[in-house]
């Protein structure tokens, strides 16, 4: 059996110290994928919250089953890590998760292999993996908005509306069939943060020193891994728990934080959230690759290479110091705009160069 689960860790308040204890779940899911790797070495880790665990060795060597081995998890993560966590159990991958998705908070949902076909049946071809909204509206055309009624229709049907290897996955996921392997030690592609607010936050200037510390901290953890990314998404909690995501690419990869922190403002800025009532941000770094592949337009400004040894000086103080050692003047103080150097605060990093 297959595990998916999914851990439930308080976001970071806003103004909290960079990459400091507590700093989201990407921030102890380290530590999380420990605890699963105490009972099988097959675990893949699904940022920010989330890890699929292959438990069929496990059961055999402890002689548990899948339910047994799920309690010993959410065990194990209260005791260790103070963490709760929803785990969903499936013969495979996409079972699992879409178990885990069905579950309630906090509880174990276990799928049985002969049961999977009255799961799927009635839901929406949309919990289907690979299924975008553009192709379930084009199956809903045609009749086919379950998967039980994807799952009747003949192969050749699907192929024609969807094409030929993605109507052939189709028909295999609709029949519960998910061929993808656990991968351990997978790397990462995205990495992400998030500030939530104590109460509806309408000061804009408020949300924009939020974004600079979410940007500082992905940044360092990117340098910490030699990274860099594609691209940033931002994500908008409002006070009525709607949201709204908007992404854009930089111009070129970087763990530069004044770059991450300019391209969120400017998502920010887009969205027009004049008097919106919001209770948290977060940012996701995507496209992730290594620094060493990626290559940097010169742009010979003492300023920008200012900023660099800053940025440098800071992270090996970090390193030694710990990771609420430097913090930019804004992240750090009260009430008040963000500066326009996020980087070069007086009295802050700029002093530590």
């Amino acid at each position: 059996m297959i595990l998916c689960v999914r851990f439930h860790v308080p976001p970071v308040a806003e103004g909290s110290a960079v990459g400091g204890t507590g700093g989201g779940c990407e921030a102890v899911l380290p530590a999380l994928l420990a605890v699963l790797g105490g009972l099988t070495p097959v675990v893949q880790a699904l940022p920010p919250d989330a890890a699929l665990v292959d438990v069929r060795g496990a059961e055999r060597y402890f002689g548990w089953n899948a339910a047994q081995l799920a309690s010993v998890i959410r065990v194990r993560a209260l005791a260790h890590c103070g963490v709760d966590c929803t785990i969903g159990a499936g013969p495979n991958p996409m079972l699992a998760r879409m178990a885990a998705r069905g579950a309630r908070r906090g509880t174990t949902l276990v799928l049985p292999p002969d049961e999977v076909t009255e799961f799927l049946a009635d839901k929406p071809v949309a919990a289907l993996d690979g299924v975008g909204s553009a192709t379930a509206r084009t199956l809903c055309s045609y009749g086919l908005d379950s998967v039980g009624r994807v799952a009747a229709a003949p192969l050749a049907t699907l192929q024609r509306i969807v094409g030929a290897r993605s109507g052939r996955e189709l028909h295999e996921r609709a029949l519960g069939i998910d061929r993808t392997p656990v991968v351990p030690n997978a790397a990462a592609r995205s990495l992400g943060a998030e500030r939530s607010f104590p109460r509806d936050e309408l000061d804009p200037d408020r949300r924009r020193r939020a974004l600079l510390s979410l940007a500082e901290e992905l940044g360092a953890r990117l340098r910490g891994t030699e990274q860099v990314c594609r691209s940033l998404t931002l994500t908008v909690r409002y006070a009525d728990r709607s949201t709204t995501t908007r992404g854009r690419t930089l111009r070129e990869p970087t763990a530069h934080s004044p770059a991450l922190t300019a391209l969120a403002y400017a998502i920010h800025e887009s969205l027009g959230l004049q008097r919106a009532r919001v209770r948290g941000v977060s940012l996701r770094a995507e496209g992730l690759m290594p620094a060493r592949l990626a290559s940097r337009q010169l742009t010979f400004d003492p300023a920008d290479d200012r900023a660099r040894r800053i940025e440098a000086v800071a992270d090996r103080a970090r390193a030694r110091f710990g990771p609420a050692a430097i913090v930019s003047a804004a992240t750090a103080t009260g009430p008040g705009p963000a500066p326009a150097d996020p980087v070069a605060a007086p009295g802050t990093l700029a002093d530590a160069a």
